[in-house]
């Protein structure tokens, strides 16, 4: 089936929780590198704070939201995201058939990223620095030592999370350079132009977001005050 076989036709395709929650982990993610580099440790927990908030908020959406939120909508097998990837390279590649959210290959991503960030903010309520004089709010509960470790498989963490964001911004820049595909526009006013075949996709209510939300913070204030 050719482009021109199929009518183009502008599709909301991200609902605005899931926009927001993603500017919010790249916001949070980015001032929670700057203050650590900038020796900010106050504003640094506030952040690591606000970033796992997030990211539960995200996990609980990817169940709870709309179709295109929904992990079960996006994350593949890998048979399906292996011949997504094989064919990706191919000139003739049927436009009329790639998907209207996230792409297989986008999906694991996807949740690389969330796994990778919530064992950051863990990591990080456990930490301890070297002179025990910074740490997380859980850090009490275990030995010097194992806050320590716990600090280092922090920074290790963050690099793999490094390479991750590397790997997402050049995916970005592929679709747009090869592929004639702006993915960005769309996470940032929720519309795309679309030749594809499957349905539009549905939404939910937004006071399913705000209950949430609300329940995620409460959440994460026990979490950050919680005593044994």
């Amino acid at each position: 089936m050719s482009d021109k076989s199929v009518e183009s036709r502008r599709v909301r395709v991200w609902d605005a929780p899931t926009r927001l929650a993603h500017w919010a982990i790249a916001s949070l993610f980015g001032f929670c590198w700057w203050s650590a580099k900038s020796d900010h440790m106050q504003w640094h927990r506030i952040a690591g704070y606000g970033l796992l908030g997030v990211v539960l908020f995200r996990l609980c959406w990817g169940f709870l939201g709309g179709s295109t939120a929904r992990f079960a909508n996006f994350v593949r097998s890998p048979i399906a995201t292996w011949r997504y990837a094989s064919k990706l390279f191919a000139r003739d590649r049927d436009r009329s058939s790639k998907p209207i959210g996230h792409n297989p290959l986008g999906g694991w991503s996807i949740l690389a990223m969330l796994g990778l960030l919530l064992a950051q903010t863990v990591f990080g309520l456990f930490s301890v620095d070297v002179d025990g004089v910074v740490s997380g709010p859980w850090a009490k509960w275990v030995r010097f030592e194992t806050g320590r470790r716990f600090a280092h498989l922090h920074d290790a963490n963050f690099h793999l999370l490094l390479i991750l964001i590397g790997l997402h911004l050049s995916a970005i820049t592929f679709y747009r350079l090869a592929r004639k595909e702006s993915l960005v526009p769309a996470m940032i006013h929720g519309y795309k132009t679309d030749v594809s075949t499957e349905a539009p996709p549905s939404f939910v209510p937004w006071w399913r977001a705000a209950l949430l939300a609300a329940a995620v913070c409460l959440v994460v204030v026990y979490i950050t005050q919680a005593k044994l």
